[in-house]
């Protein structure tokens, strides 16, 4: 789902993974913001990074 009307990519200067406080990379095609480091996808709904652990989705198997 791909609902991130008014995402600032300006928030990634600020913004790290909350697992390893890594850089985040922001997919738009899939709205969200990706943590290499931690193997998760963070979703950006309606703008807003969700940078819950909860509602991550896991890109990787570990």
């Amino acid at each position: 789902m791909t609902d991130t009307p008014g995402f600032d990519r300006h928030m990634l200067e600020a913004l790290v993974c909350p697992v390893t406080h890594a850089t985040l990379r922001y997919d738009a095609a899939a709205g969200e913001l990706i943590s290499e480091a931690a193997g998760l996808a963070f979703p950006i709904r309606s703008g807003i990074p969700i940078m819950l652990v909860d509602e991550a989705r896991q890109i990787r198997a570990d």
